[in-house]
């Protein structure tokens, strides 16, 4: 099994960590729902490692965050769906379990794995787009990571797609990810229920008897099943997708975008039509070469593998002592 590490994706509904060998292969895996408070979700963080490596000799953590980290990836500065400001998430855990602890970007940890062994594989200039909770996005150029001067690039959720729109958590409005993520399908599934009548629906029936029941891995298996306001709810989904898309092929211009996260796993409900938006809405439409946009190979297992590979890595490179949470993908 060689060299074994432990992954953690920390997203703001679930935590998911497993033990990962160095062909990417997930050999134990725990989850717990996200607890609302930094304390509580360190004490989830560290009871998930020891449960683990009561089972395995792991010897690094890596941590998914879904936040803006410092170009060190020591601090987590700030996490639209997690509790943590500031914080010395890497450190302070690494202090607590008495093994390294390394912490990357969610949508980064995920560009990693599917370029160390899935679907951006052979991509040159690669976007992993990690849709689930919210948005995440990865750029890889020659499979180096792109993090920008300040460690937060590309923070392509929060660009604003619709002036004074849905209120976002990370205080603006009209974000492109409360649009376009695993909770604006629920969100936009309540405003078409409230619009019309949707006669037999299912799902309709379903939030009618359980409001508190609709998650947007309960309107994917309804969109899959047929049911008419899930399917309505993944078009205006693709539409926002297409959008997006079409901004980034303007932006960084890629050769490949990979689509990942929990919602991206569902691709084969909306990336036909997705795509058909983003070649009609990119600049210059029909003159010019768009970007292959594949699914993910890894699923909603590629934060986990990549957290775990980014762990590796950092044994592996010089002069990292045991404990220090510093380390850099792109050297």
């Amino acid at each position: 099994m060689g060299e074994l590490t432990i992954g953690i994706d920390i997203s703001g509904t679930s935590v998911r960590a497993s033990v990962v060998d160095e062909r990417g292969r997930m050999l134990d895996t725990l989850r717990a729902a996200t607890p609302g408070t930094a304390l509580t979700l360190e004490h989830c963080l560290d009871r998930l490692v020891g449960e683990l490596t009561s089972r395995w000799a792991a010897r690094a953590v890596g941590l998914a965050v879904a936040g803006f980290l410092t170009p060190d990836r020591q601090v987590v500065r700030f996490a639209p769906h997690l509790p943590w400001r500031e914080a010395r998430v890497a450190e302070e855990m690494s202090a607590r379990i008495g093994l390294p602890v390394v912490t990357e970007h969610d949508a980064n940890a995920a560009a990693v794995a599917e370029f160390r062994f899935g679907a951006a594989a052979r991509g040159h200039n690669s976007l992993v787009l990690a849709i689930g909770t919210g948005i995440g996005a990865g750029l890889l150029i020659e499979g180096e990571i792109y993090r920008g001067s300040f460690g937060v690039a590309p923070e392509l959720g929060h660009l604003t797609v619709v002036p004074d729109g849905r209120p976002c958590s990370c205080g603006k409005r009209g974000c492109w990810e409360r649009y376009c993520s695993g909770t604006a399908l629920v969100d936009t599934v309540v405003e078409l229920l409230a619009d019309g009548d949707w006669g037999r629906s299912q799902l309709a029936a379903d939030v009618a008897a359980d409001p508190g029941s609709l998650t947007g891995r309960r309107v994917a298996g309804a969109a899959a099943d047929g049911d008419a306001v899930a399917i309505a709810a993944f078009a205006a989904f693709a539409a926002s997708l297409g959008q997006g898309l079409a901004m980034i092929a303007d932006i960084f211009d890629p050769d490949l975008i990979v689509l990942a996260g929990g919602v991206g796993a569902a691709s084969g409900l909306f990336l036909d039509e997705a795509r058909e938006h983003y070649a009609r809405l990119i600049t210059g439409s029909g003159h010019r070469q768009l970007a292959r946009i594949r699914g993910t190979q890894l699923g909603e297992s590629a934060g986990v593998i990549g957290a775990a590979e980014v762990a590796r890595a950092a044994l592996r490179s010089e002069g990292l002592a045991l404990g220090d949470a510093g380390w850099s993908t792109a050297h």
